[in-house]
């Protein structure tokens, strides 16, 4: 079992920006401490649900605060961030860092950030494919590359700094790429190209069951080998929090989270003006207790196996600031790679 925490950079009510950003790099910072394997880094504009715009330059710091930690974006938004761009970024991070880097990309959503920075509701609606296979290209160890036509379209560009294919010697081949799926057709586009997936807090083990089934069919219609589909490290996104008795940790997340959620998910603005609807926060809030490792050591323990034994996923990702406190959330971490851990390895 890997587990690693899922940082937002929350903002609950009462708190500010500064107190957010502080409590998510204690959380990572702490996390090593603790043994975890990784920390997963979320990325938003202009809402409280989360204060980090931009989860590759907090991994970058992270990753300097740290040693043996591996850092993920979980995720970056594609639709906003030019590919070539981004690729630039990744390469660095994981020439510099030895490979302890994890590029997570996803679609996001129809939110006013595609009008603030220019690429407008086509780039969400149906151009994540072209980027996602652009940085991909990128990525790829090739010398050079131009953009294809379309949204990206540009002369050949020497590629630095460049990595080198898979088998060759240093520097190391490319880093890791993970695609957030919300959908079916998310889950085919991350299938064909051999890309694991990050499935969402918001969703069971059924569903999460149902989309890795989906990705192993489709990669095996893509050519994908055995060894490829088995060797696939999905990642499991939920909400853990550990304490003596399971009503007590329950507490601990239905006094705080809602509000939070409130504030944050209310906060969104479609770009379009589109309605969306949000859900209850307390009901979210007693859905995710409900399903995910929240309660004692052994709940915790229980919860994640049962998820592993039903979804085959063996590499988690969990929200550790749902108290909204510093002191709390560092002791949720401490107790996830002290007192859990152990019992999963």
């Amino acid at each position: 079992m890997r587990l690693g925490s899922f940082v937002l950079a929350a903002q609950f009510p009462g708190q500010g920006h500064g107190e957010a950003l502080h409590r998510a790099v204690r959380s990572a910072e702490v996390a090593e401490e603790a043994g975890l394997d990784s920390v997963w880094l979320a990325e938003h504009h202009f809402v409280p649900y989360g204060t980090c715009p931009s989860a590759i330059t907090l991994a970058a710091l992270l990753l300097g605060r740290t040693r043996r930690l591996r850092v993920g974006t979980a995720v970056t938004v594609l639709p906003t961030a030019h590919p070539v761009a981004l690729g630039e970024q990744a390469a660095l991070l994981h020439l510099t860092t030895g490979g302890r880097f994890t590029l997570g990309v996803g679609r996001g959503g129809p939110w006013v950030d595609l009008e603030v920075f220019g690429s407008g509701i086509e780039a969400y609606e149906k151009g994540f494919p072209e980027s996602l296979d652009l940085l991909l290209r990128w990525l790829s160890g090739e010398p050079r590359v131009g953009g294809p036509g379309g949204r990206f379209d540009f002369r050949d560009v020497a590629v630095v700094p460049r990595l080198q294919r898979v088998g060759t010697p240093e520097p190391p081949h490319a880093p890791e790429v993970v695609v957030a799926c919300t959908s079916p057709s998310s889950v085919r586009l991350a299938a064909a190209r051999g890309l694991p997936m990050l499935l969402g807090m918001h969703v069971g083990d059924e569903e999460k069951a149902e989309m890795v089934a989906l990705w192993n069919r489709h990669a095996r219609a893509a050519g994908r080998t055995p060894d490829e589909i088995a060797a696939a490290a999905h990642v499991s996104a939920g909400v853990v929090q550990v304490a003596d008795r399971r009503v007590e940790a329950a507490e601990t997340l239905t006094k705080a989270m809602p509000g939070w959620l409130r504030q944050g998910l209310e906060a969104h603005v479609t770009v379009d003006g589109r309605v969306r609807a949000m859900r209850d926060p307390l009901a979210y809030t007693e859905l995710l207790c409900a399903i995910h490792p929240v309660g004692t050591p052994q709940v915790c323990v229980d919860r994640i196996t049962a998820t592993a034994e039903r979804t085959g996923i063996t590499r988690f990702a969990f929200l550790v600031e749902g108290s909204g406190d510093l002191t709390t959330t560092e002791d949720n971490v401490r107790r996830l790679g002290t007192e859990v851990l152990p019992q999963l390895t």
